[in-house]
């Protein structure tokens, strides 16, 4: 269907908009405003889904991708061709779907470049801005991040979460103050800013400052309502993370089970969200129970997702950690596929997820050896996998576990080393400090007392 000057109209933040039914308006702006902001409205644009509009089909398809499944791509692609048939988008509306196509055919470089193309042309367009984000934390590209918050705050300054998004670029590239100045901005121009309070959860964390981030995340969690489930979830993960360095184990379990898991069981995040979190508990000498038996009936159905080497990693781990025995055919599936990973993602696959898996894997089963072997080969490259510095700490939590299980002198010599850096960086860590003391102890040091 042609479009007709008369169809045109505009989203929430000026973006001009081409749609066939003008009732589409709304579901368009809870779309934009839903997923710049991480709330569940965001889904509402589904309730247009059958208006032949461009750009509503492009959203549809978003949402679609963003199931993280072995169906997304499936699910997403009818959306997808009819936004590509659709005549009268706009030039702006052309460079998202050919975004989402890019995305769901697993070219990554290409979309990531196109997002970049679209906040040089058009810096309002703050959900191609947070998807394009999106992309560059997948994989690892954090200066990337940055610059496409930076590229949009001179036309879009007035947005708060802009500025959330600005204060993540700026702490995934380690730069603490900037990243704080934004947050705090963000919060300033509106309290119920989760990603903002994500960030400074963050800067605060990494900064070891845990009772004064838990603090602030506790103070701001009355507003963490009608949110995604990723989002929610995942701002009570990080107070999980305070709580388990601040020594407050019963409260950390607490969190886990009436704000971690089960929100939304079948989502991906917040199944690796709960593996990550329980893998902590452990290696932080904390009893979880049988709590990895219920999340491994949703972790089982995962073994043929491969949508991004981060999940699959969890998945594994989960499972192994659970006893199941998918976890070996999980494994294989991950060696068998990449080398058939689409082109932009196939060297972290290669390189980075399968020697991490094998890890991972053999840490579960109590190979210790072969466990600092793969995560050795791993970690170096870790980044190139995705997650936060906060999220890819698992990793590293695993491998310091293997070199003090392994309990040579040459693996408790590493064990020390890393040990002593952290520690020196987290003063307040009680978690820190016992896994220390147990180390000097066996290397035979004077008493650990900083």
């Amino acid at each position: 269907m042609a479009l007709s000057s008369a169809t045109r109209f505009t989203d929430s933040l000026g973006n001009p908009l081409s749609l066939a039914d003008p009732t589409s308006v709304g579901a368009v702006n809870a779309f934009v405003e839903g997923f710049i902001s991480c709330e569940a409205r965001a889904v509402d644009v589904l309730a247009a889904e059958n208006d032949p509009s461009p750009i509503v089909q492009a959203y549809c398809a978003t949402l679609h991708l963003f199931a993280e499944s072995r169906d997304a791509v499936a699910n997403a692609r009818p959306f997808i061709l009819r936004a590509q048939a659709a005549a009268g988008a706009t030039l702006r509306e052309q460079r998202y779907i050919a975004a989402i196509a890019a995305w769901a055919d697993g070219d990554i470089a290409r979309a990531i470049a196109l997002h970049h193309e679209q906040v040089r042309e058009h810096p309002r367009d703050l959900a191609s801005l947070k998807l394009g984000q999106y992309h560059c934390f997948n994989t690892g590209d954090c200066p990337g991040m940055l610059r496409l918050a930076l590229a949009a705050l001179p036309a879009a300054g007035e947005v708060p979460y802009l500025h959330g998004m600005a204060a993540f670029g700026y702490e995934q590239c380690h730069l603490m103050r900037e990243a704080e100045a934004s947050a705090r901005q963000a919060i300033s121009m509106e309290r119920k800013e989760p990603w903002a309070h994500h960030a400074l959860g963050h800067v605060m964390l990494t900064e070891g400052r845990l009772s004064e981030g838990l603090a602030f995340m506790c103070s701001v969690s009355d507003t963490w309502v009608g949110l995604n489930s990723f989002m929610v979830t995942h701002n009570w993960w990080h107070v999980a993370l305070f709580l388990i360095d601040l020594g407050r184990d019963e409260e950390a379990l607490e969190i886990y089970d009436r704000q971690v898991w089960g929100v939304v069981k079948a989502y991906s995040q917040d199944q690796i969200g709960a593996v990550s979190l329980l893998a902590r508990f452990e290696l932080a000498g904390i009893d979880v129970g049988n709590r990895w038996l219920d999340l491994a009936e949703h972790l089982a159905l995962r073994l043929d997702d491969h949508v991004l080497p981060f999940l699959d990693l969890q998945y594994l781990y989960g499972l192994a950690r659970a006893g199941r025995p998918e976890a070996d055919r999980l494994m294989r599936n991950i060696e068998a596929f990449a080398p058939k990973a689409p082109p932009s993602t196939r060297d972290a696959w290669q390189r980075v997820c399968v020697p991490a898996a094998h890890g991972l894997h053999a840490h579960a089963r109590g190979d210790f050896d072969s466990a600092i072997e793969g995560l050795g080969m791993a970690l170096p490259r870790l980044i190139e996998i995705g997650g936060s510095h906060a999220q890819r700490d698992l990793f590293e939590q695993v491998y310091l576990d293997a070199l003090i299980r392994r309990g040579t002198e040459a693996t408790l010599t590493g064990a020390q080393g890393i040990l002593q850096r952290q520690v020196n960086g987290q003063p307040e860590s009680k978690r820190l400090r016992r896994q220390t003391e147990a180390v000097y102890a066996r290397l035979g040091l004077p008493g650990f007392d900083r």
